[in-house]
């Protein structure tokens, strides 16, 4: 469910004291990408960012090397627009207005994606770029089934996530441009800070480019499952 803030107004438009807001859950479609492999050894499960959508991040994922071993699922961000006066439709995972009921919507459709499209007993590992890769994170630690490893591209880990003792981070791989205004490299040694006092294991990569996705982060992302790809297949 999708919560919607509806404002009701009595009398005066300007009577802001007899104003009450409202949040209510309502029902909502979300648009998923999924490329299929026969016998997966891991479901790639992808964010995009903001004002992108899941043919973009779909791209990204089939361009690491080894995906054709793997399940690629692209989730698009519920909150859909025009992207300026185009016809291309892009998304945004979440403003901060309602902040917290928006995690709660996210988390629920991440959910319902994971349970929809992962054969049993089959590992997942999500991957995020900028505003996705918060997504990434509050799925595959806080959705009903975890991630056995993180890919953020761009984007910080949760802070409410680094906040709670009881979150339980699988292995994480964090990257960065070196001309990366937005994911600096003051917010990634944070974070790695953060998540190797919980003993969590984390690669890093800092690549030659700015806020964005490359080859080296897609050559990054092939040797970090690839780590782990034999151990879960056994």
């Amino acid at each position: 469910m999708v919560s919607v803030v509806v404002r009701i107004l009595v009398g005066s438009p300007w009577d802001t004291e007899r104003m009450k807001t409202l949040s209510l859950p309502t029902g909502t479609h979300g648009r998923v990408l999924v490329r299929e492999a026969v016998g997966p050894s891991v479901v790639l499960v992808g964010f995009h960012g903001y004002m992108e959508n899941a043919d973009i991040q779909m791209e990204r994922l089939a361009g690491i090397p080894g995906s054709e071993r793997w399940t690629l699922v692209s989730v698009q961000g519920l909150h859909r627009f025009y992207l300026g006066r185009s016809e291309t439709v892009v998304a945004s995972w979440m403003t901060r207005q309602d902040r917290s009921e928006m995690i709660v919507d996210n988390l629920g459709y991440y959910d319902r994606v994971v349970e929809t499209v992962v054969p049993p007993a089959t590992r997942i590992v999500t991957a995020g770029f900028s505003q996705g890769v918060a997504m990434a994170f509050r799925g595959g630690v806080r959705g009903r089934l975890k991630a056995s490893g993180i890919i953020g591209v761009g984007g910080d880990v949760p802070p409410e996530l680094l906040a709670d003792g009881a979150s339980e981070f699988p292995a994480v791989l964090l990257t960065r441009g070196q001309g990366d205004t937005w994911y600096s490299d003051a917010k990634m040694a944070g974070d790695v800070d953060s998540l190797r006092l919980r003993h969590v294991p984390v690669d890093t990569l800092t690549y030659a480019g700015a806020h964005e996705w490359t080859p080296d982060v897609a050559a990054a992302a092939s040797a970090f499952i690839g780590d782990f790809e034999g151990q879960w297949t056994r």
